[in-house]
């Protein structure tokens, strides 16, 4: 099975929340005492729906057939002041960097960005106060308590960006499943034709000194993407949450070099223009086919504000120099 087949990255599900338990009205009575006060007590809390971060998840697939997400109701009251038991919460486990919205007004809720985090997605109904709450000077026996409140239905969106430190940008085949493969442990499926790359590969790349980061393949931006032709809008999100963007761009590039890279700049400002804060490197791949000569002549033609490199995936050419670039630009944040 393909990575592409179980990497989801959005789910809609239904989440009901419990209803909160109602209070007691019920009065003190034994053998001692025919007529005792109040002691009818609170009514439990009903189940939240949670949300929480696990640092072992990558996609949100263990939710996407679970459609229906139902708290317990909490217990009503009882006597000698016994507060009614708590629902059972219900707990979504999520990767991070996930985010939550509702699904009506696309409204952000929260977002998870911590192994641990948690956050209440809906609130479970709070319990009814029983009677032993609402005794006064002038009303000894109060014979009436509050219902519980009720839980809540809501239609909610879970999201998956991914957080990388290093996003690869670039055109279909522009060699970056080849240069993922190379530098980390993923297996991204590589074809030589476009848009190979359908969902986002993740890897992990050794550094020196035992220290390493961790680099997403973004599958191809085209012309238009940022308008969502191509895979488009979908995959845009994911860059981000990426502290460093690494522009790729071919040595056999029908354009020039800075043509390419000026459209790739252009796609993400139309799609969001804070992406352009991003420190961004230069890499022009597939450059073993090139001899000394013309890798000068193309250097005169490289944008002069990014740090460039020519590397080769292939030929295993400047992977070194590439991590220590990208090594000095995380760490630069």
């Amino acid at each position: 099975m393909s990575q592409g087949s179980n990497f989801v990255d959005y789910v809609k599900i239904c989440c009901r929340s419990g209803h909160g338990g109602a209070g007691s009205s019920h009065l003190h009575r034994d053998k001692h005492t025919a007529t005792g006060g109040p002691d009818g007590g609170d009514g439990g809390r009903g189940g939240h729906v949670i949300v929480k971060g696990n640092a072992q998840l990558w996609t949100l697939l263990h939710l996407k057939f679970r459609k229906h997400v139902i708290a317990g109701d909490g217990e009503s009251g009882s006597s000698s002041l016994s507060t009614g038991k708590t629902g059972r919460d219900e707990i979504l486990e999520v990767p991070l960097g996930t985010i939550a919205r509702d699904a009506e007004t696309g409204e952000i809720l929260f977002e998870i960005n911590t192994d641990g985090e948690t956050q209440i997605l809906t609130k479970g109904g709070r319990g009814g106060l029983g009677n032993a709450n609402f005794k006064t000077a002038t009303r000894q026996t109060p014979r009436f308590a509050q219902p519980g409140e009720d839980g809540k239905e809501v239609w909610n969106i879970l999201e998956l960006k991914i957080l990388a430190d290093v996003g690869l940008v670039g055109f279909p085949n522009a060699g970056k499943s080849t240069l993922l493969s190379v530098v980390s442990a993923a297996k991204p499926e590589i074809a030589d034709y476009a848009f190979t790359t359908l969902v986002p590969n993740l890897g992990i790349v050794a550094y020196r000194n035992n220290r390493s980061f961790v680099m997403a393949d973004i599958p191809g931006i085209i012309e238009g993407a940022s308008k969502g032709k191509g895979l488009g809008i979908r995959f845009l999100k994911h860059i981000e949450r990426n502290a460093v963007l690494l522009f790729m761009v071919p040595a056999d590039t029908t354009r020039t070099i800075q043509q390419e890279y000026s459209i790739l700049l252009n796609e993400l400002n139309e799609y969001n223009p804070e992406l352009m804060h991003k420190p961004r490197v230069l890499a022009v791949t597939k450059s073993d086919m090139l001899d000394d000569e013309l890798m000068e002549e193309m250097k005169q033609q490289l944008p002069t504000d990014i740090p460039s490199i020519f590397i080769s995936s292939i030929a295993q050419k400047n992977i070194m120099e590439l991590k220590d670039l990208l090594w000095k630009e995380i760490n630069n944040q």
